[in-house]
């Protein structure tokens, strides 16, 4: 589905990414491990246009994308939830959910199954963003990247702070829909337990490298939980 190979990425002097590749499949969970300040989040936002590439390319679903504008790549069907969520703090959570539609045909309804998976956003649908809780935004945030039927769900790290409960709701969600085999799912995570229970491959970056990527059966006989947290 996704195929990044040999990027390279600048901030100024610095080399944040260096020849950075990897791959996502259809009905997959690769999850994306790493330190903080490692370049994982800068590696998302490269992947989603909102930073240049110097070099190497990003095939999308057989299409090359390197150059497309972050709206074309959502346009192509790349889902996007952000560190920190970004939702629209003033909208409700209903309205929310339409600027996820923004890709779709004018008049697309909002697909009835993201209140199956999250029913506290159907409980607060006329409630304002800003008024739920971090957990409940995360929910949002989510669903909204979701009501754009997407072939490729991009996750930076849905685990920080929210509460146990919601996590384990947002891990049977990633599940559910790795399961459904139309969608391939690419999470970046801190949360190592999580990351390991979803895991179909994984990824490990230090200092803007790769330094491992595998089968996420073999993480515990590889060591993946020391090599993140030395």
């Amino acid at each position: 589905m996704l195929h990044v190979q040999n990027i390279h990425q600048y901030y100024g002097g610095s080399h944040i990414l260096r020849n950075v590749s990897l791959q996502t499949h259809a009905g997959q969970v690769t999850v994306l491990l790493g330190r903080n300040g490692v370049g994982k989040t800068t590696l998302l936002k490269a992947l989603m246009g909102l930073v240049p590439l110097r070099e190497g390319s990003i095939t999308f679903d057989g299409q090359l994308i390197t150059k497309a504008t972050p709206y074309e790549r959502a346009k192509a069907g790349i889902g996007y939830v952000p560190q920190g969520r970004e939702i629209f703090n003033r909208l409700t959570v209903e309205d929310n959910l339409r600027m996820g539609l923004a890709t779709q045909k004018a008049g697309t309804p909002i697909p009835a199954e993201l209140f199956e998976m999250f029913p506290i956003l159907d409980q607060m649908r006329h409630r304002r963003g800003g008024d739920l809780s971090g957990g409940q935004q995360q929910q949002l945030a989510i669903a909204r990247a979701l009501a754009g039927a997407p072939k490729l769900l991009v996750l930076d790290e849905p685990t920080e702070g929210i509460q146990p409960s919601i996590i384990k709701d947002i891990g049977r969600v990633i599940k559910q829909l790795a399961k459904r085999g139309d969608m391939a799912i690419l999470l970046c995570e801190q949360y190592y337990d999580f990351a390991e229970e979803l895991a179909d491959h994984y990824v490990v970056m230090e200092r803007g490298e790769v330094i491992a990527q595998g089968l996420g059966a073999d993480m515990p006989a590889k060591g993946i939980r020391q090599l993140v947290s030395i």
